[in-house]
């Protein structure tokens, strides 16, 4: 696909995985979580599902008004594509928070295969192999965390609030009491979201990374002539990574924005609120 990069292509890639039907899904990875060996992973596109209209065509969300059985359907061809089955699927209940739960066998099918058992949770971490960790996405950023010593993987979703937060730190706290993580030795991934250029923000919302990041204010954000700012989740995402010892070689940042790309990725600002929400997908794999 033509993919409008804000980076250099690389850090992440796409592959186009073929299914029973002769149909095929395209899917995006990161090379260096793949080359681990230890996990099964992707972020989706909007392309390569049944839905249609506004939510055309992978819409992966139960809850933004598309046919319960198209929504079905593209999990489905997910499953497919990766290999698993709807019931190894651990969904998250995002609300904008820094909560992290540790998910296991008992949470098996969480929010497809059954009802959602747990809320208010944007983090999921676990070291139990066969649960595909599942995070869903419009712009928000997606940050994964891959532990090749332990082998441990959390999956984070992290909007301006999360990152504020510094959900990522989060996420790597909760893998080192759970886990006996080490943050140098962490892989970690800033998945596809909205750019700089794309996402504007009121001046209470630069405040508070004002607060937060103290001397990194040129970094993250800069103020225009109409009042309001231009606001770097990206860069203040790694920054937190970096803050909390994850080594800058050990990073990967897809380069890829949501809002740069409202035909292939659903945005929320692209699309002023009509849209379906995209999925980021980790699971750790079985000891060969």
């Amino acid at each position: 696909m033509d993919f409008i990069w804000k980076t250099e292509p690389g850090a992440m890639k796409e592959r186009s995985v073929p299914l029973k039907d002769g149909s095929v899904l395209p899917l995006l990875y990161f090379p260096m979580l793949q080359q681990t060996g230890l996990v099964r992973h992707c972020f989706t596109t909007r392309q390569g599902g049944v839905s249609t209209g506004m939510f055309s065509s992978l819409n992966l969300s139960f809850s933004r008004g598309d046919k319960r059985e198209a929504v079905e359907e593209n999990f489905r061809r997910l499953a497919e594509a990766l290999d698993v089955s709807k019931e190894q699927f651990v969904f998250s209940d995002q609300t904008h928070t820094t909560r992290v739960r540790r998910v296991t066998k008992g949470d098996a099918g969480n929010g497809l295969a059954r009802e959602k058992s747990f809320f208010d949770t944007d983090g999921l971490i676990t070291d139990e192999p066969g649960l595909m960790l599942s995070t869903f996405y419009a712009d928000c950023v997606p940050l994964y965390f891959v532990d090749p010593v332990h082998r441990a993987i959390g999956l984070a979703h992290s909007g301006w609030r999360g990152t504020v937060g510094r959900m990522g730190r989060a996420v790597i706290a909760s893998m080192k009491r759970e886990f006996n993580t080490r943050p140098e030795d962490l892989l970690c991934a800033v998945g596809p979201s909205i750019c700089q250029d794309c996402y504007e923000v009121s001046r209470d919302v630069a405040e508070a990374f004002e607060k937060e990041f103290p001397g990194h204010e040129e970094a993250l954000f800069f103020r225009k002539e109409n009042g309001k700012y231009q606001l770097d989740l990206w860069r203040a995402n790694a920054l937190v990574l970096e803050e909390a010892g994850v080594k800058k070689e050990h990073m990967a940042l897809a380069g890829l924005c949501t809002c740069c790309n409202p035909s292939l990725l659903f945005s929320h600002r692209a699309s002023r609120g009509k849209r379906g929400n995209l999925g980021a997908f980790l699971m750790l794999e079985e000891r060969k």
